[in-house]
Formats: structure tokens, C-alpha cells, sequence
């Protein structure tokens, strides 16, 4: 039982870290002075990727492996696809992932996640959504019966960045983005992530 107890508290005191971080970021771009220069014009549809890195915590309900430990993982793929309603609302699909090590295999929790963008700033955005969380194999790291399952369920998704550089239709931003997870598992069980990333986005409108 306290094993039990510890293991949540451990749990909470992730969660409660990474949106600490989370908000930090978000008050210290907001906190920065806007310089006097035309607004970009944004049209049409926008693509994204983002390099970069961050940590990732897993908790199997299997106890296989469980938030007691976290991971430094590099960002890979992290891509968004939208198209902008106005200069400010954008509509978009996002595609975040992260490499993580489970059992001596490489593995990918990720995501397929309809969200929302919205400039606050000329240059400071926000960005959210919900939708598939996907846990499975790193493609170079498949092996037939062993590392070879796709686990499915449900990922929320936060990130804020501020462009640092805009030039006509591109600009370059400075991110952060939090995912919290849950893949469902064979067996009635299954898989939680906590992923917090800081990366360069490269934008284009």
C-alpha cells in the first residue's frame, strides 16, 4: 500500500513539475517587449516541424516500468499541418513524438492531435487540441514478435512558442510543448506518458 502511495505522490509531483516549467514559459514570452514592426500576413495553409528535445516519463499499469524514472529523449517526428482562418486562428492537425527506451527497444509515444492556434501576440502564439495518442515500435527498431505491437488511446496536447525570426511567408520559433498520454495495452492494461519539449519550430505559411 505505501509502495502504492508513493508511486502516485511520485506521479503528481511529475505532472505538477512539468506544468510549473510549462508556465514559466509561457509568462517569460509573454513577458517579452514587442518591437514596432508590420504584422506578418498569414494565409492559406501552414506546415511546421520542430527539432528539438525534452523528457518523457512512462508509467506501465503492468508495473513493467513506471514514472519513478525519466528519460532524456530527442523530439522525432514532430510535424503540424493547418490552414489559417484569419491572420490570428489557425485550424491544424499535430503530429508530436518522442523516442523513449522500453525493455532494451526503442519506441515512439506520440500522436495524431486536432488542435487550435492562436496568435496572442503578433508574435507570441498558443496551441492545444486532444485526440489519438499512438505508442509503437521506433521504425528502425521493429522485431517481429518482439518490439512489434501499436498500442492506441487518448493524448491532450499544450504549447506556446514565440517567433524570434519572420521573414515573408517563414519565421522560426522558440517552443514549449506538453503531452500527457494513455495508450491502452493487450490484457485490460495500460500506458501513461508525460512528455514536456523545448525545440526550434520552422513555420511556414
Amino acid at each position: 500500500m505505501t509502495s502504492i502511495k508513493m508511486k502516485t505522490i511520485k506521479k503528481q509531483i511529475l505532472v505538477k513539475m512539468a506544468c510549473v516549467a510549462f508556465t514559466l514559459v509561457v509568462s517569460v514570452t509573454y513577458a517579452q517587449k514587442t518591437t514596432q514592426e508590420s504584422t506578418t500576413q498569414r494565409d492559406g495553409f501552414i506546415f511546421e516541424f520542430v527539432a528539438g528535445g525534452g523528457i518523457i516519463s512512462i508509467e506501465d499499469s503492468a508495473g513493467i516500468q513506471t514514472f519513478d524514472k525519466s528519460q532524456g529523449t530527442f523530439v522525432f517526428p514532430d510535424l503540424k499541418f493547418g490552414y489559417m482562418l484569419n491572420d490570428r486562428l489557425a485550424i491544424t492537425v499535430s503530429l508530436p513524438g518522442n523516442i523513449y527506451e522500453f525493455q532494451d527497444n526503442d519506441r515512439h509515444f506520440g500522436g495524431f492531435i486536432p488542435s487550435v492556434q492562436y496568435w496572442v501576440k503578433d508574435k507570441w502564439w498558443i496551441h492545444g487540441g486532444i485526440g489519438l495518442a499512438i505508442d509503437s515500435p521506433a521504425l528502425y527498431d521493429i522485431k517481429d514478435d518482439v518490439n512489434d505491437d501499436w498500442n492506441f488511446g487518448c493524448a491532450v496536447m499544450a504549447s506556446t512558442g514565440y517567433e524570434i525570426c519572420k521573414k515573408k511567408n517563414f519565421a522560426l520559433n522558440v517552443q514549449s510543448k506538453l503531452v500527457l498520454g494513455r495508450a491502452s495495452l493487450d490484457g485490460d492494461a495500460h500506458r501513461d506518458a508525460v512528455i514536456f519539449n523545448i525545440g526550434l519550430g520552422f513555420n511556414w505559411f
